[in-house]
């Protein structure tokens, strides 16, 4: 699947559970929903590492697993960030990473 694809599905993912639990997904909502997921990452990350209570232990592929889906909660909730304030993510990443042009020399 494309980017742009997988973007368009994500975005509209993230109105229909606006829709579903009755609230605006607004830049608010995704900029503080950015901070929650990227908690729950550093969490799973923790836990991946042992650096928690020994009742949080997991299995390497469990913890793998949940640092897995936390990582596309941050990038997805990116996605969503990025549509709403009118930002072509994917332009940004290939200028930022790919060609380098906005890195500064």
């Amino acid at each position: 699947m494309e980017f742009k694809e997988i973007e368009k599905k994500v975005i509209a993912t993230s109105e229909e559970y606006g829709k579903e639990y009755n609230f605006r997904v607004d830049e608010d909502y995704a900029l503080l929903k950015l901070y929650e997921e990227v908690g729950e990452l550093t969490q799973s990350i923790l836990i991946q590492r042992k650096k928690c209570r020994p009742a949080k232990f997991l299995s390497d592929e469990e913890s793998k697993k949940e640092i897995s889906k936390e990582l596309a909660d941050v990038a997805g909730t990116v996605m969503v960030i990025s549509n709403l304030l009118g930002i072509d993510l994917e332009e940004a990443i290939n200028k930022k990473w790919i060609t380098k042009e906005w890195i500064k020399k």
